[in-house]
């Protein structure tokens, strides 16, 4: 059972009855899920992930004091740690009575603004770039199970929603580092017989490769051990899983340089062809470079759109 799976039914056959009779008054206020840090909240959890921090538990997310006042919650988290210490085989974690843990009560407004840095969701462009994407990855995964307030999730949809401007910003730059690292660097570092520089180039061009498919896909990009599963299961370049791997993972003999270097020729491709699908470029050349500089001049904001085209990665 997948710890998603595991969380709701634990959420379902005791953290629903206990809510209902010990706190009918706050069923309509709060929201309850499991989202944020940790395997199990992006759906990747194992059996080898489950030796730390993996329980049977919930979130429950409350909105401010001016509704759930501090006694409230610290007697809502008191009821949280009496529920049953096992179920369905798993042992629970041990718990803080007054918080701190992944699961258990947690103030809305804490749990956003620690990883976005704004309590509403409402953030300026500079906001936008500056917050690290596996933290919006954080804030965004999981599952809501129950959210009656309609808070938590009306302040989630936003942040699901980066503005157009900055997508654009930052895929701009990913395409430029593809190009540089991957159609330029790559083989020109082979050139000079510089082996290791030619494989940071692989790695450079696969982080940045990455990151576009996301970005293509409207998805934010998990840590980084989880990006090639998360990778899997994009709806659009899926399928670069496993070349980008092989640019990873294999050396740079003279064979393998060529293949490689065909490899990083076709991921180009795709994604222009998808830029193209996705009318984001306007130029027709086989380097991806020049469709770097066409997604950026489709940034409205002439002063982002005027910064240097890699300031957003």
């Amino acid at each position: 059972m997948k710890g998603i799976e595991l969380s709701e039914k634990f959420y379902n056959e005791c953290g629903a009855p206990m809510i209902k009779n010990e706190f009918p008054e706050l069923e309509g206020v709060i929201a309850v899920g499991l989202v944020g840090a940790g395997s199990e909240c992006f759906g990747f959890d194992d059996d080898i992930s489950r030796d730390h921090d993996f329980e049977p538990g919930f979130c429950m997310f409350i909105p401010g004091e001016d509704v759930i006042d501090s006694r409230t919650e610290f007697r809502l988290e008191r009821a949280y740690a009496k529920l049953p210490k096992t179920f369905e085989g798993f042992e629970r974690l041990k718990i803080n009575p007054v918080g701190g843990n992944r699961h258990g009560v947690i103030r809305t407004a804490d749990f956003y603004e620690a990883k976005t840095g704004s309590t509403t969701g409402e953030m300026t462009v500079a906001q936008w770039l500056s917050i690290p994407e596996t933290y919006l990855s954080e804030a965004t995964n999981g599952k809501v199970f129950r959210d009656d307030y309609g808070w938590f999730s009306a302040i989630r949809e936003k942040l699901l929603n980066m503005p157009d401007d900055v997508r654009y910003k930052k895929l701009a730059g990913n395409l430029l580092l593809m190009a540089q690292a991957g159609q330029y660097n790559y083989s020109r570092c082979l050139s000079h017989g510089e082996t290791a520089a030619a494989q940071l180039a692989a790695g450079e061009f696969v982080n940045n490769a990455l990151a576009a498919a996301f970005r293509l896909n409207k998805k934010y990009m998990p840590f980084y051990k989880w990006s090639f599963r998360a990778l899997s299961q994009l709806e659009k370049l899926s399928e670069f899983a496993t070349p980008l791997e092989i640019l990873l993972t294999t050396g740079n003999t003279p064979e393998l340089a060529v293949r490689k270097q065909g490899i990083i020729d076709e991921i180009c491709l795709a994604v222009i062809e998808e830029l193209k699908a996705q009318n984001l470029t306007e130029s027709k050349n086989a380097d991806i470079a020049s469709h770097a500089y066409s997604v950026n001049e489709r940034v409205k904001d002439p002063s982002l759109r005027n910064e240097h085209i890699l300031t957003a990665v």
